[in-house]
């Protein structure tokens, strides 16, 4: 492993990896909080907002729509808003680059308003259709002209006064569910979705936060959200929570590693995002939380990963939603655990840009690890601690949390594992390798060069 190099490509066998760090901040709490701000009257201050390529494509959308969206030299971010009903008919295409999130999120801003406005991304999110979050904002009253299957490009005119509606979701879904809520904020009346299945609900926590009359019911099973439109938000200070997938990148590196003790602070604990730590401690993985409290209606805390034997545990079905993101890393902490580790209800996974359990699966048996393919799930026979026998260049292309996921297999490897697609990987893989390298210390730099 190089942390000299701009995009590293092999990871190795690490020493005890110690300290305190931060990971950046969460980006789907991010996009709502310049979205929001952007609808709350006078100024709204956001600190720790990850400076990716799709926040930065949110905030540019913000001031393509007429709100003021300003960088201070000290990294803060400041965003005049102009009211709920003020965004401006905007004059060039809204870019959102590769965001599905903010796609999403930017096509229920946009339904409520008397707007016209052709949102465009790059050509990987131009794969993806829209289909399900137009199909409720259309009987909102919107009109899309899409590309074919509902793809971006696309052209959106917006309905003023919207339709109040009650939208059952068919499957769990925090984009369409937060679409929905956000063309809601400018429609009179009620607007009510109902969840079967919970998905992700930063927005509703953000909403509240920023003043709007939101009311969560639990009915026959299911979670009912009101929202009464024709909001006047409030504008707010912001701190931006760690994101808990980068963080269990380090937690799972902190377990395999013999010696490690790592403390990453100010982690984002969302109920609906954090089930890896808790499928982790069912495993025996030794993570302490600390300095527990509440930031923009999220719960955030730090967390202390020390090495630990860990063991095999059949993962339930019910907890995938909350971990989606993360059953990449739990497979690698898998194969290092004793005995078997079983996964179910994971189809998932295998939609979207890549097939998550066939490369997973593919670039550990390469690196030498026991994993048997199921059709909704991976089961992984772990090493008991021992090291794998490494050696392998996996294909991670197109999943950045693929590519991470391997470099940390890399770190108990005989030898090292190379990520061969550095496109995507290059989205964490240089701010993974320099974080190793502060917690591994010169030992592993000298290693490394």
């Amino acid at each position: 492993m190089s942390a000299a190099l701009p995009s590293p490509t092999r990871f190795g066998a690490a020493p005890p990896l110690r300290g305190v760090v931060r990971v950046p901040g969460d980006e789907s709490i991010s996009h709502r909080a310049l979205m929001l701000s952007a609808l709350a009257v006078g100024e709204s201050r956001i600190e720790g907002l990850p400076e990716s390529v799709d926040v930065l494509a949110t905030a540019a959308a913000m001031r393509t729509l007429g709100a003021d969206v300003v960088r201070d030299q000290d990294g803060t971010w400041r965003v005049h808003g102009v009211g709920v009903g003020g965004l401006l008919q905007p004059r060039t295409a809204v870019d959102v680059r590769g965001s599905e999130t903010s796609a999403r999120l930017l096509m229920g801003l946009l339904t409520s308003h008397p707007v016209t406005a052709a949102i465009t991304g790059d050509a990987a999110l131009s794969r993806q259709s829209m289909e399900d979050v137009i199909e409720p904002l259309s009987r909102m009253g919107a009109d899309f002209t899409t590309s074919p299957g509902g793809r971006l490009p696309l052209m959106l005119r917006g309905a003023c006064p919207a339709v109040p509606i009650e939208y059952r979701l068919p499957v769990a879904s925090a984009g369409v569910k937060s679409a929905v809520l956000f063309a809601a904020l400018n429609a009179p009346g009620i607007i009510r979705v109902i969840e079967p299945t919970p998905a992700r609900d930063h927005s509703e926590r953000m909403l509240r936060g920023f003043g709007a009359d939101l009311v969560v019911e639990h009915v026959g099973g299911e979670r009912i959200i009101s929202l009464h439109g024709e909001a006047e938000l409030r504008p707010q200070r912001i701190v931006v929570p760690g994101t808990p997938s980068l963080a269990a990148l380090l937690v799972v590196a902190a377990l395999i590693v013999p010696g490690s003790a790592v403390t990453i602070e100010n982690v984002g604990l969302n109920p609906t995002r954090a089930g890896l730590f808790e499928v982790l401690r069912a495993m025996g993985a030794d993570i302490r939380v600390t300095n527990q409290r509440d930031v923009a209606g999220e719960p955030v805390a730090d967390l202390m990963a020390c090495h630990s034997a860990m063991r095999g545990i059949e993962v339930p079905a019910e907890i995938a939603p909350s971990m989606i993101d993360e059953f990449p890393i739990l497979f690698v902490a898998g194969a290092f655990a004793v005995g078997r580790t079983v996964t179910r209800g994971l189809h998932g996974l295998r939609s979207g840009h890549a097939d998550r359990l066939a490369v997973m699966a593919e670039g550990l048996r390469a690196a030498g690890a026991r994993v048997e393919e199921r059709e909704d799930g991976l089961v992984v026979d772990g090493t008991g601690g021992d090291l794998l026998p490494g050696g392998a260049t996996v294909a991670t292309a197109p999943d950045h949390r693929l590519a991470m996921s391997f470099a940390v297999a890399g770190l108990r490897s005989r030898a090292p594992i190379g990520i061969d697609h550095m496109a995507p990987a290059a989205v964490g893989i240089p701010w993974l390798a320099e974080i190793l390298t502060s917690l591994a210390g010169e030992k592993l730099r000298d290693e490394a060069a």
